[in-house]
């Protein structure tokens, strides 16, 4: 399958523009066996299904995760993908 090397995740934010966040295609899948992606600080980490569909992971304790209102591709597709 392939699959895109970057999605911007789109977050609905309290102000006038939404947040977007960057993420990358990382050699580790989720439980649903897709491919997980994530920020360049590790923090922002999500399951992203050849769909589009998202599932966010938690990256740490505590952590509150909020769904994006989309995942826009970037990038070019690549099969290059494994799992931990």
């Amino acid at each position: 399958m392939d699959y895109p090397e970057s999605y911007e995740l789109i977050f609905r934010a309290g102000g006038a523009e939404d947040d977007v966040v960057a993420v990358h295609l990382t050699a580790r899948s989720g439980a649903g066996g897709y491919p997980i992606y994530e920020d360049e600080s590790g923090i922002v980490r999500a399951e992203i299904s050849e769909r589009g569909e998202v599932r966010m992971q938690a990256s740490g304790g505590h952590q509150v995760l909020g769904a994006p209102l989309l995942a826009r591709p970037l990038g070019p597709r690549t099969t290059a993908h494994g799992s931990d």
